[in-house]
This record gives C-alpha cells, sequence and structure tokens, in this order.
C-alpha cells in the first residue's frame, strides 16, 4: 500500500531525506576497494576486564560463567539472565 505523502514520516520510520542520505552513503561506501572497506568495517572498542589480559582459559563453562559474574561490567551483557 502506497502512502499519499512521501514526504510524511511513518511512525517509527526515518524521514525521506534521511533514507536518501543513509542510501547516498551505503553507495559510496559500495564503490570504495574492499581493502578500504574492510578497513572501516570493524570498530574497536575497549572492553574493560576482558581486554586486560592476552588470554584465559577455564576447564569448565561453569568456572567461566563463575568467573564473568565476579568480574565484568553488567554492560557487557555476560550476566546470566534469571
Amino acid at each position: 500500500m502506497a502512502r499519499q505523502n512521501e514526504n510524511l514520516p511513518v511512525e517509527g520510520e526515518p524521514p525521506a531525506q534521511i533514507l536518501r542520505e543513509w542510501e547516498a552513503e551505503f553507495e559510496a561506501a559500495a564503490r570504495r576497494p574492499l581493502r578500504t572497506r574492510m578497513r572501516y568495517a570493524f570498530i574497536r572498542t575497549y572492553k574493560p576486564v576482558l581486554d586486560d589480559a592476552p588470554y584465559r582459559s577455564f576447564d569448565t563453562t561453569a568456572e567461566y560463567r563463575r568467573w564473568c559474574e565476579a568480574n565484568l561490567p553488567v554492560w557487557l551483557g555476560y550476566a546470566r539472565q534469571v
């Protein structure tokens, strides 16, 4: 079903002008060489505690989960869901 006026935003949908800008940005990105796209595709974000040691190993998954709950900030998403 087509909208009567495409300039009027639908609730939860970005305005048409923003959609056109996004489309132009995606098209420009698609024209870049793969090497350039890969360089900008991943954003390195420091994760407290997780990034502070080169590696950690655990004998069991249960031991790993206990360590996560005791040491990691909740916002990282490693807390158990109750």
